[in-house]
């Protein structure tokens, strides 16, 4: 690659000069974008969204509080055309509006810093998402106490300081006495750190996923010695894995209530009164290999894919799993996605959903990544109910070539909104926003096509001068 301004020329001052500036300059994009982002949805609120009866449809748009109380609401469906401009997903876009308004309206201090560039956008939007998301709600006056404290720092306050002095917000303005769980003599519940996470979409080549918790001490002083105790049981019957290997598989036992250890006394996948054992492990995975015919023989492939998580997988795994306690294996044939397929009437038969899945893959609208098994499958071509009593050929029918996985936000988006796309090969969708931007769709990912025209090119950055502001809806 070509250095850039005679980059290579620079000595170590100017470089540094260079690097500093474009380090402002990325931080002035940011709090731009975030700007932008807030007016958006200024000109997307709940009015809106025009309604022609007093009655509503079922999946039609409507408003959404997506930052804290006292923040406007936003009629939903404007997150996707942000999301698809910037490249992000509907759900990334939103989290960006949420964090744009929650600024501006509850924390208008920090907000002033980040375009004053005292404080970069990332923090912001750190305590944004904390504001938002905080349990039990804080009021607005909660809020501004909050972003007086954060802007006396200049945003320079890490997540522990930040949960503390939220928890101390919560106290001081008694926001949990409204709370039946909330300690009567006190009046005060604290932020509750108590979760479980488990990074299933995060899967290591290895076929392993990484899993974070929080949880009482007694809780977790019990957990720490059955893992113990299972720890040291596996290696007393022969187990040559290391500790954390055998402590992380006697936590898995514990989620199949014990089934290595009943396999162990058993011997057999019957119970001693004749009775056959339940599955214990009811995960379902979807796992696709390569296979060759050898006479009578199957062989596969190595390496697979794994639907879950969109990721690779290995034989040798996949045979651990199935050869582990009493887990239920189910092979499906296979099925040629070369050929079309298609059924009389709306319904979907199960053979036609499980092509569309396997063609699909995941939702096909612009940068989304929902897996299209949990996805609906939406005719492009809206099916005519009428066509047939009507005698008119069906304009929508079910056919493989009209038939895409859709997530039930995009689902709703595409049938009430101006959104529309069309197949143009099998698995190959263009799409329309409601501006006329057009995007492709494939199994690769997503192309932003040719934009409309952007009128007259800008000479410089934004103005961003005094904004309309919707009155702070409650």
């Amino acid at each position: 690659m070509e250095p850039e301004d005679g980059a290579d020329s620079l000595g170590p001052a100017a470089l540094l000069a260079s690097i500093r500036s474009r380090k402002a300059a990325e931080d002035q994009a940011a709090a731009d974008v975030l700007e932008l982002a807030a007016r958006w949805a200024d000109l997307h609120p709940p009015e809106s969204i025009h309604s022609a009866a007093s009655f509503t449809v079922a999946g039609c748009e409507h408003e959404e509080p997506i930052a804290g109380p006292g923040a406007p609401l936003v009629a939903e469906f404007c997150v996707a055309e942000l999301g698809a401009v910037l490249g992000i997903t509907s759900v990334s876009a939103k989290k960006l509006i949420g964090h744009a308004l929650e600024l501006r309206h509850r924390l208008p201090r920090l907000w002033s810093q980040v375009h004053a560039g005292r404080v970069p956008a990332w923090r912001a939007k750190a305590v944004a998402e904390v504001t938002i998301h905080s349990s039990p709600a804080l009021t607005r006056e909660a809020a501004a106490f909050v972003d007086a404290q954060v802007a006396a720092v200049a945003g320079r306050i890490g997540p522990a300081q930040l949960d503390r002095l939220v928890a101390e917000t919560i106290k001081r303005f008694d926001l949990a006495t409204a709370d039946p769980a909330a300690d009567p003599e006190d009046g005060y519940l604290h932020v509750d750190p108590r979760h479980v996470t488990i990074h299933d979409q995060d899967v290591h080549f290895a076929g392993t996923v990484r899993l974070e918790a929080e949880v009482d001490l007694a809780d977790g002083l019990d957990l720490h010695q059955a893992l113990a105790h299972r720890a040291a049981t596996l290696k007393a019957l022969g187990s040559q894995e290391s500790l954390d290997a055998r402590r992380a598989k006697a936590l898995g036992d514990l989620a199949r209530t014990q089934t290595a250890l009943d396999l162990f006394q058993h011997g057999h996948t019957s119970g001693p009164d004749g009775q056959d054992l339940p599955v214990a492990r009811e995960v379902v995975l979807h796992a696709h290999f390569d296979a060759t015919l050898s006479g009578d023989t199957t062989i596969f492939g190595p390496t697979g894919r794994l639907e879950e998580g969109q990721r690779l997988v290995l034989l040798d795994q996949l045979r651990s799993w199935c050869g582990d306690s009493r887990t239920k294996v189910t092979v499906k044939p296979v099925i040629d996605l070369n050929t079309e397929k298609a059924a009389p009437g709306y319904a979907i038969p199960d053979r036609i959903r499980d092509r569309v899945v396997l063609r699909d893959r995941a939702c096909v609208f612009p940068w989304c990544g929902r897996p299209a098994r949990g996805c609906d499958v939406d005719h492009v071509t809206e099916y005519d109910h009428h066509a047939d009593a009507e005698g008119r050929p069906q304009p929508g029918p079910t056919h493989t070539d009209n038939l895409a996985a859709l997530c039930r936000f995009h689902h709703r988006l595409k049938t009430h909104s101006a959104w529309r796309y069309d197949m143009v090969a099998p698995g190959v969708f263009v799409w329309t926003s409601p501006h006329g931007h057009r995007y492709r769709r494939d199994r690769t990912g997503t192309t932003a096509l040719d934009p409309p025209d952007p009128g007259p090119p800008e000479l410089g950055p934004p103005e961003l001068g005094p904004p309309r502001i919707p009155s702070p809806r409650r």
